[in-house]
């Protein structure tokens, strides 16, 4: 068994454990910062995101909403989407994606 702890990520995206049937990342916007072009990044995977702190504006597929820390969402296969940060302070994501993606 191991544990890590988001707080040490050195990156705006890190990978912090596999398993055979999931993985699990952090993902650290800076204001203004965005997740990338809306397309789909991971094809074979699901990605459940949870917003640990700040506020996001989550595209995924034809739908768009404001997250607040607290609040997750899943992103199926095959879907598009990005996550954009348009606050003044950093957004912190947990994201377990089914089967790994990276």
């Amino acid at each position: 068994m191991s544990a890590t702890n988001i707080r040490d990520s050195k990156s705006w995206f890190d990978v912090l454990e596999t398993a055979q049937h999931c993985q699990t990342a952090v993902m650290t916007l800076a204001p203004g910062d965005e997740s990338g072009p809306k397309q789909n990044e991971h094809p074979q995977s699901e990605q459940v995101l949870y917003l640990v702190e700040g506020e996001l504006e989550a595209e995924i597929g034809d739908r768009r909403l404001t997250m607040r820390a607290g609040d997750s969402v899943i992103v199926k296969t095959q879907t598009p989407h990005r996550f954009s940060n348009r606050s003044d302070r950093a957004a912190i994501t947990f994201n377990v994606y089914a089967p790994p993606a990276y």
